[in-house]
């Protein structure tokens, strides 16, 4: 929240200054959001209030504040409210709510974003990955961008043959159709594109080493070197590396055996709901934020998974299973012709249908009776908890 003291010369604002509170509403936009309270002083808190008759004059200036001064112009719901003044009685100042963009703002001070009670002008770095991660439609996708130093001899002819038709293939027309596809960038020194370099060469962390999988198994409840049983950063194509991960997991959780009348085997964490997990891992990070990995941790009570980036457009941890929004288009659309593992439910690793995450939620509340817990982290990473199933009585644990 902003607090501002209005100053009025008869029908003019003279206080705050039209360009501070367009970087102020701005930078609310290119964050989380924010209110701004004019008629309340920052310093003081104390409620000035702003005169009756200046109330219209105030707000037909906010909105031309956000129509002219903050480009592409900025939605705020603008709307007045009493507060009780240094005297006790009711005196109006007005609200302007700034709720997350899907764009970027830029305003006279330049781009700048919220960080808790400030703004902050963003780096170059900081801007093209927010950019990015609304996707606004004048910017190519980050997952079709050429990966500098690849080009024709990088592709594995087994991989990429795997996208394109029998006929193609067979008259070797694959460059062309690579092009088509997304998978070679359309520039003279046919570099590969992120998606091309991710799916198309066995080893992808050559021009990429945070496009991979670290993963920890630790026979605690808590991250301690001294605990781990199991670690391994796995690499190669997305697909391989969903189906390494997969196994990790099946490798190290604990199936638990009840002693019923017949043997009745009950897994630690549901195969489906982490399958789920790691395939949207590999689809939807942020593959622009260098030296972050995707991160798996087993605990004997949980598994986490750590996610590079932002949600993508406005998707909020709670919104996840209700909506469905990609950041990576050119990378699910590859994905979604891949064959998946066995005993996993599915055809293909991808069905572009959304289904993921109610699947996770769904899965893991059956075995664990707990739902999995999404948490945005600084709001550069998202972290999945998914909970162990608690042993029935008269279990016997097993690899």
């Amino acid at each position: 929240m902003e607090l501002k003291r209005v100053v009025l010369a008869g029908d003019r604002v003279t206080g705050p200054r039209r360009n501070d509170l367009a970087d102020e509403l701005a930078a609310f936009a290119n964050a989380r959001g924010g209110t701004v309270v004019l008629g309340v002083d920052d310093a003081t808190r104390a409620v000035d209030g702003i005169p009756l008759g200046g109330l219209d004059a105030v707000e037909r200036w906010i909105h031309e504040v956000c129509t002219d001064s903050v480009k592409p112009p900025l939605d705020a719901d603008v709307y007045r409210l009493e507060l009780n003044g240094a005297d006790g009685r009711p005196t109006p100042v007005i609200v302007v709510e700034v709720p997350r963009s899907l764009f970027v703002h830029k305003s006279p001070g330049g781009y700048f974003r919220r960080l808790g009670s400030a703004k902050r002008e963003m780096p170059v770095e900081i801007l093209a990955r927010l950019l990015q991660e609304r996707s606004q439609t004048r910017m190519i996708r980050f997952d079709e961008l050429p990966v500098p130093r690849t080009g024709p001899g990088d592709p594995d002819y087994a991989l990429t043959r795997r996208f394109l038709s029998d006929e193609t293939a067979e008259t070797g027309a694959t460059e062309e159709a690579a092009r088509k596809l997304g998978l070679v960038a359309d520039d003279d020194m046919a570099q590969l594109t992120l998606a091309g370099a991710l799916m198309c060469t066995r080893e992808p962390q050559r021009w990429l080493p945070h496009a991979c999988i670290q993963a920890v198994s630790y026979a605690g409840e808590r991250t301690d070197v001294d605990y781990q049983t199991d670690a391994r950063d796995i690499g190669g194509p997305l697909d391989a590396q969903i189906t390494e991960a997969l196994h990790f997991v099946r490798r190290n959780m604990l199936v638990r055996a009840a002693k019923v009348t017949g043997r009745v085997e009950r897994p630690q964490f549901s195969e489906r709901a982490v399958f789920e997990a790691l395939v949207n891992a590999v689809a939807h990070r942020d593959y622009s934020v260098a030296g972050s990995r995707v991160r798996l941790h087993l605990f004997g009570d949980r598994l986490e998974l750590y996610v590079p980036g932002a949600l993508a457009n406005t998707l909020t941890p709670d919104s996840l299973h209700l909506r469905q929004a990609s950041r990576n288009e050119l990378i699910v659309s590859l994905l979604a012709r891949c064959p998946a593992p066995s005993g996993v439910g599915r055809m293909n690793l991808m069905d572009r249908r959304g289904d993921g995450v109610p699947v996770i939620r769904r899965e893991s509340r059956m075995l664990s009776g707990r739902l999995p817990e999404y948490t945005l982290i600084d709001d550069g990473e998202l972290r999945l908890v998914i909970w162990a199933a608690e042993p029935a009585p008269n279990t016997v644990d097993g690899g």
